[in-house]
């Protein structure tokens, strides 16, 4: 008898030969519901020894997510096809479900968070009770009719396996944990993190942004730098689709990458500006705050963007100190002070290396994001902030870290100088600069809104009292003078034009500092009320953050949802992708549409990665229209696709034999409606004008 045989034979035996009225009520509920049974023994193992019962409870829940996770992607590995599906005859007292067979998410799941009970409850009985209500969950999902004997037993070692790996991580952290405490937290902070941010990556609601598949459409040509940004972002999305390939997991495993990077360097300089709590508590807080947490998982040019501001605050704070520490006229209050991490890299004769890398890093970031340039303007400010950091500017460190960021970003110069400028007249459009000065305070109003909604309110309100209370010493100063300048010129920006929420984004990361060393570090000792005031802040960041990652939950409707913006682009994409593969049974298709958010997501979505274009129809120009167009395309097929439900300008409708109109509706998984797209289907192209660029 085969191995196949055997599964079957010992399915029906559970499904058919033991059934009785008790198991048909009993398996059901264990198979649904299982967790009710297990939180009798919780609760009295809270009552008994609550502390360690919360330490057993968070490695289980760990555990229990990462078996879940791995699980889903072996059932898309054997894709085995579930025996209510498959068999006839099948007692199916529950639903069959949709998703494969092997293994069975509820093995693996059930003995995933059973088994760390039973490894460290050494001298329970109860551990052995915790056991086998796994295994009757197991042997459930076998009597309803929905799983074969072989899927559970191997979810049961998955779960097990898995189970024990994240007990043996847990008493390891805890030998570290006495050596060095707040290194282990991070570590084991940000490890705990990012896993959830590789599953959420690759399991998670949000389709790639508009900006995502545009910058991987970058990736797709490398270049010295692009029309509206620099190179940074595209290469570092080739580097990730190079590793992973041309999916979302490839693009965006970057974002998990800098953002736990972010955290890593803002420890750093929490700890060298104050102590290792504040880098601490600094480094944690990043990671739940709305405005910076998003860009742990999309990954646009924000996200390393985030790394080299902090990566260069703390690489400034580090050759302004070390020049301080050993400059023989500074008063004995400075001397010595915090030489820390520059006494022991570089001797005196080195210390021009901080500047060095101090300019790599401005350089680098200037290529990631232009915003960058304001890290001039703050540390210009911290520069004249006292009579010490004054002498600095009578030194060649401040000017050899400049020089070099210009030498990083030259490549930006060199490609404007070869493309007319554009990049350049691209910004002076997004600053409205020909509008001239003019006052709009419903924009006003709007930036001061946008903040406390991107940071939170409260959160936002103690950052600012932080940094102001702070400012009085040189540490202080410095996380001053990194917030106040950035926020003062995007607020003044205001009056006179929109700003986006998230351009004073470099300002807040100086806040998080300065919230952590005053008002985390002293939560201890608070008032009643300053500890309500703290604990609110924090907690809503984290509510706010963790439901952003699942918005449905909200039910909001689509145009008060933002992530409305990340939803329904596979759909159009799978739709093309049908139009398209028929359309080339006859001859070539080229798509193609009138904004760069459309075309980009239909050459990432539709099959295959086509080439795509993007037409100029009363808009402002874009990185397409340095790229060659479609006019030598003649007599090809085309497909033509527009947001909301259009009509054909009369240029295009001229410039093909025929066409026909079709309107596509993509909905979300609560079927309710994002938003229309018009695809027209385009019969032999007769060529066109091509259009004058006249906006930037």
């Amino acid at each position: 008898m085969s191995l196949p045989e055997l599964d079957k034979l010992l399915f029906f035996f559970v499904n058919q030969d033991l059934r009785n009225s008790f198991f048909d009520i009993v398996m059901p509920f264990l198979t649904r519901r299982a967790y009710f049974v297990f939180l009798p023994f919780l609760a009295w193992l809270f009552i008994k020894d609550w502390k360690k019962t919360l330490t057993i409870l968070v490695i289980s829940f760990a555990s229990l997510l990462l078996a879940d996770w791995i699980a889903n992607t072996f059932k898309l590995y054997f894709q085995r096809i579930r025996p209510c599906k498959e068999l006839e005859g099948v007692r199916l007292l529950v639903g069959c479900g949709k998703a494969f067979s092997m293994p069975s998410n509820h093995a693996v799941n059930a003995f995933a968070f059973a088994t760390p009970f039973f490894l460290m409850l050494k001298k329970e009985k109860v551990r052995y009770i915790v056991l086998a209500i796994a295994a009757l969950v197991c042997f459930s999902r076998v009597y309803v009719g929905v799983h074969y004997p072989s899927d559970v037993v191997a979810g049961a070692l998955l779960g097990v396996l898995l189970a024990i790996s994240a007990v043996k991580i847990h008493g390891r952290a805890s030998v570290h944990y006495k050596e060095n405490p707040f290194p282990t937290v991070l570590f084991v902070f940000l490890a705990a993190v990012s896993l959830f941010r590789i599953y959420y990556i690759l399991n998670g609601p949000l389709d790639l942004s508009p900006d995502e598949a545009h910058y991987w459409e970058w990736s797709r040509r490398p270049d010295l730098s692009y029309y509206s940004k620099g190179p940074m972002i595209a290469y570092l999305i080739y580097l990730g689709t190079s590793l992973f390939g041309d999916n979302v997991f490839g693009i965006r495993i970057m974002a998990a990458v800098f953002s736990a990077f972010s955290s890593i360097f803002l420890y750093f300089l929490g700890r060298r500006l104050y102590d290792e709590q504040t880098g601490l508590y600094s480094a944690i807080l990043i990671q739940i705050i709305p405005l910076f947490s998003v860009f742990g998982v999309v990954f646009t040019i924000d996200s390393p963007f985030i790394f080299f501001w902090i990566l260069s605050m703390f690489l400034f704070y580090k050759a302004v100190n070390f020049e301080t520490i050993n400059d023989t006229t500074a008063p004995a209050s400075e001397k010595g002070a915090k030489r820390g991490f520059a006494g022991n890299i570089w001797s005196n004769e080195l210390s021009i290396g901080a500047w060095l890398l101090l300019g790599m890093s401005i350089g680098l970031g200037l290529l990631t994001k232009y915003t960058m340039a304001l890290f001039y303007v703050c540390s210009f400010f911290y520069l004249l902030s006292s009579k010490e950091s004054r002498r600095l500017l009578m030194t060649k460190g401040p000017y050899i870290a400049l020089f070099i960021s210009f030498v990083v970003f030259s490549p930006v110069i060199i490609w404007n100088a070869g493309h007319d400028w554009v990049t350049f007249r691209h910004t002076a459009g997004q600053a409205h600069i020909a509008e001239g000065l003019q006052l709009i305070p419903g924009s006003f109003l709007e930036f001061l809104a946008s903040q406390a909604g991107v940071i939170t309110p409260l959160l936002f309100v103690l950052m600012a009292i932080s940094v102001w209370r702070l400012r009085k010493n040189r540490e202080g100063r410095l996380l001053f003078c990194f917030l106040v300048p950035i926020f003062v010129f995007f607020l003044l920006k205001s009056i006179q034009a929109k700003v986006q929420a998230n351009w004073a984004l470099p300002g807040y990361i100086a806040g998080v500092v300065a919230f952590a060393a005053l008002y985390m570090k002293g939560f201890p000792s608070a008032g009643n009320v300053k500890k309500i005031l703290i604990a609110a802040s924090v907690l809503l960041s984290l509510v706010v953050t963790s439901v952003a990652h699942y918005p449905s939950t909200l039910g909001l409707p689509v145009k008060f949802d933002p992530s409305a913006r990340l939803d329904g682009w596979r759909e159009l994409g799978e739709e093309v992708s049908v139009i398209y593969g028929q359309m080339s049974l006859k001859r070539p298709v080229f798509i193609f549409s009138d904004r760069y958010q459309v075309s980009s997501e239909l050459a990432f979505y539709v099959k295959g990665h086509p080439v795509t274009y993007c037409i100029n129809i009363n808009r402002r120009m874009n990185q397409y229209d340095l790229w060659p167009g479609f006019n030598a395309l003649l007599h090809y097929d085309a497909i033509f696709v527009r947001s909301g439900n259009s009509r054909l300008p009369e240029d295009i409708a001229s410039a093909f034999r025929q066409v026909e109109k079709k309107v596509f509706t993509a909905y979300t998984k609560r079927h309710v409606k994002i938003r229309d797209y018009t695809i027209f289907m385009c019969y032999d192209f007769k060529g066109m004008k091509e259009r004058k660029q006249e906006r930037f």
